[in-house]
């Protein structure tokens, strides 16, 4: 009740708009200089984006996480590795093993060199598949520029 009557109060109040904003004088002007986008010296810097003549970062090459096909791995092998590594739901999963299985080979990811290095490399490290007892270590995985647009 204590808001209601508050709010009324203030909005009973007016207060003209010229007693609360001053004109600034012409001497007084001041002008905007453009802004000034400059490299920092680290050794960190070859990570860090270029920016453009407009003053927006450089978007960073992307590049495709591709897996192969082999003989020696499961669907559900493969459905549960990238659900695990990629964050992939199952459904999504099952569609790229069938790929995968059908095509030899599937684009898994596209991301930034760094992660598409550190993606290809869990899928090296992740094991055999526990299915197939002629299966000796994980699925063959690389990287590749992206093209076009």
């Amino acid at each position: 009740m204590a808001k209601l009557i508050l709010r009324q109060r203030l909005r009973s109040i007016a207060v003209p708009e010229f007693e609360c904003a001053r004109m600034m004088p012409d001497s007084a002007s001041a002008t905007v200089a453009e802004p000034v986008v400059t490299e920092p010296a680290t050794r960190n810097s070859a990570v860090l984006p270029r920016a453009t003549a407009v003053g927006r970062p450089k978007r960073q090459p992307r590049h495709h996480v591709i897996l192969w096909n082999d003989d020696d791995h499961t669907y559900q092998y493969v459905i549960g590795m990238l659900r695990k590594l990629f964050g992939h739901a199952a459904e999504t999963g099952y569609l790229l093993a069938k790929e995968v299985d059908l095509k030899g080979r599937v684009v898994v990811l596209t991301t930034t060199q760094e992660h598409a290095e550190l993606k290809r490399d869990q899928i090296h490290a992740f094991g055999a598949d526990q299915l197939i007892a002629r299966s000796r270590g994980s699925m063959s995985a690389s990287i590749e520029a992206e093209t076009g647009p």
